[in-house]
């Protein structure tokens, strides 16, 4: 199956070398090349595997050229011919779409994010997930206070805080600042777009690329007047939160952060 070397040539260029096409049967096992996690396939359809590992935790990851480990060889997995779970249905998250859903009572455990439009994108892609889960999502408005807001949470094992922070790049105030959250108990991460308006892929807005604004100049109102809107903001994030409608719509730097606060907040052991 792997005859030569599947790493000859640049492996994350697969046009370039040897990289085997794999189907994504039901319980196949592979590992997802860029964040380790290790599970058996459950589902997959014609963007998306969705991966289980020993502990019954699922990911759902882009079937990207090149992205996965079969038994230590880098594959590319592509879906079956015959569907896995041709009547599943999906939320808009990409996980497996709970019939019949009631929401789970509110776990102790929290999400912050920073402010209403973060809040609102999270709900319309991970709303289905979350209420699995029970849990519930808040806004910080900035992150500037967040080691004493931290510390009114009261985090402690099995009431854990996940943060979403928005330009979360080294350098930055905003690093400095979740720097100074040390909890075991806190997870901090974050997407280097300077607003969440950025984590929607352009293509879904009908736009080539997000515009440069100038330093001095407000960001949203400089991408609002760069791009010939004649809106206000409020007005420009309906327009920007309509063009959604699944994480297909979203960069990767957003969907793993997300995935990653869900999974820890969710945890139990």
């Amino acid at each position: 199956m792997y005859d030569g070397d599947v790493l000859a040539g640049n492996w994350r260029r697969p046009g370039k070398g040897k990289i085997p096409q794999v189907p994504a049967e039901p319980d196949l096992v592979v590992e997802d090349a860029e964040s380790g996690f290790c599970g058996a396939v459950v589902a997959c359809d014609k963007e998306a595997v969705t991966l289980e590992d020993r502990f019954g935790k699922r990911r759902l990851f882009p079937l990207a050229p090149a992205a996965f480990l079969l038994e230590g060889r880098v594959v590319t997995l592509v879906r079956p011919r015959a569907a896995a779970s041709p009547a599943l249905r999906r939320s808009a998250s990409g996980s497996i779409a709970v019939e019949g859903l009631r929401a789970r009572v509110a776990r102790e455990s929290r999400i912050y994010v920073e402010g209403v439009h973060d809040a609102a994108l999270v709900e319309k892609i991970w709303g289905h997930d979350l209420r699995v889960e029970g849990v519930v999502v808040e806004y910080l408005e900035g992150v500037d206070d967040l080691p004493a807001i931290v510390e009114e949470f009261g985090p402690e094992p099995g009431r854990r805080l996940g943060v979403l922070v928005d330009h979360l790049v080294p350098g930055s105030k905003e690093s400095r600042i979740a720097a100074q959250v040390t909890s075991p108990d806190v997870l901090v991460v974050g997407h280097p777009y300077v607003d969440i308006w950025q984590a929607v892929k352009p293509s879904a807005v009908g736009i080539r690329a997000w515009p440069q604004v100038p330093r001095g100049v407000p960001w949203k109102e400089g991408v609002i007047a760069a791009l010939g809107w004649r809106m206000e903001p409020p007005e420009a994030w309906r327009r920007i939160l309509g063009a959604v409608s699944t994480y297909t719509d979203l960069e990767p730097e957003l969907l793993g952060r997300v995935e990653e606060l869900i999974d820890f907040v969710t945890e139990t052991s």
